[in-house]
């Protein structure tokens, strides 16, 4: 892959960024501020004058203040900030040498477009669906199997879908959640491979291959299709991860368990431990 196509893959953090950014002024007092922190999900809002970023201003900045305090004399004013285009990981590397959880993210002009979060930066990471896993995926088919493939992009049904995996985490839900309703879920990778007769499955079961969670987390809020990678195989072949899927008894994404992480074995076992000490 050429160094161009190389950068071009790389995820950017106007893809995981939060678009509707609450904000305050420089001229709230702190009363204010907190009562709008005990009122919502957020330990801190970026301070902005029209759409400029001054400063942010985090729950710690608020203890031991007088509540009659404007902003601007407790807000954090020596800010760093995100650029669109910047790429994740790079984003990654500043909220973890500088100790800070969110980003502002401005562009050219110095306005705010966005902020990204320690969290978002996890999220990137987790279950992507990149063009690479995608060509790393149908290189290992055509080698193992010898056969011509060729890749689409095509809205898929989740009720035609073949799971491979029998079980997602509860708590990695709520995050693919969060980016379907933010309209910023990676597509699924899936497989068409034709039936015994050479007929390809246009219009039944696909393969699929990458996005489980996120197909559970659709399938939650009623979401009945999904963009997809589709890898099609020109000839029919027995896969083996369909095997796979038969031998767990896996037909539709109805038969997906969805495991509490609080009740994964390690962590009973380490209850147990934890008990029998006691």
């Amino acid at each position: 892959m050429s160094d161009a196509r190389s950068e071009a893959a790389k995820p950017k953090v106007r893809s995981y960024m939060t678009r509707d950014v609450a904000t305050v002024s420089p001229d709230d007092t702190v009363s204010e501020v907190v009562e709008r922190i005990l009122d919502s999900d957020h330990n801190g809002f970026p301070v902005t004058d029209g759409r400029t970023v001054v400063g942010f201003v985090s729950a710690r900045d608020l203890l031991s203040v007088d509540d009659d305090a404007p902003l601007f004399t407790v807000m954090s004013d020596d800010i760093i900030v995100a650029h669109p285009e910047m790429d994740v990981t790079d984003a990654a590397r500043v909220i973890l040498r500088s100790g800070i959880q969110k980003l502002p993210v401005v562009d050219d002009a110095g306005n705010l477009v966005g902020i990204i979060s320690n969290t978002d930066v996890i999220r990137s990471q987790i279950e992507r669906a990149t063009p690479e896993k995608v060509g790393k995926l149908m290189r290992t088919l055509e080698e193992i199997h010898g056969v011509d493939t060729t890749e689409e992009r095509r809205t898929v049904a989740l009720s035609d879908l073949t799971p491979t995996q029998a079980r997602v985490y509860a708590d990695e839900l709520e995050g693919r959640r969060y980016e379907l309703e933010r309209g910023l879920a990676e597509p699924l990778v899936v497989i068409d491979n034709p039936n015994a007769s050479g007929e390809l499955e246009d219009d039944g079961r696909l393969v699929l291959a990458d996005g489980h969670h996120r197909v559970m987390a659709a399938r939650r809020l009623g979401v009945e299709e999904m963009d997809a990678y589709v890898i099609v195989i020109a000839d029919h072949v027995e896969l083996g991860m369909e095997k796979t899927a038969r031998k767990e008894g896996l037909s539709s994404i109805d038969d997906i368990d969805v495991v509490d992480y609080a009740r994964h074995p390690l962590v009973e076992t380490t209850k147990r431990f934890q008990n029998d000490d006691a």
